[in-house]
């Protein structure tokens, strides 16, 4: 059976942990209807659109 010869430091535990505490970029899709940026698989709040279809009718007002 493994066992370790030297007990890891808190150096390297946590230089081994801390790659996976980063936070992750969110993702950004332009949106086809009114070439707005919004989140993937999400209604765009600018026009109301999603896959083509108009889901919240919005008001135009200028």
């Amino acid at each position: 059976m493994a066992v370790p010869k030297r007990k890891t430091s808190k150096q390297r535990k946590n230089k081994r942990r801390a790659s996976s505490y980063r936070l992750n970029k969110a993702t950004i899709v332009e949106c086809p209807n009114c070439h707005e940026t919004k989140l993937p698989h999400r209604v765009c709040p600018s026009c109301g659109y999603y896959a083509g279809k108009e889901v919240i009718a919005k008001s135009e007002e200028i």
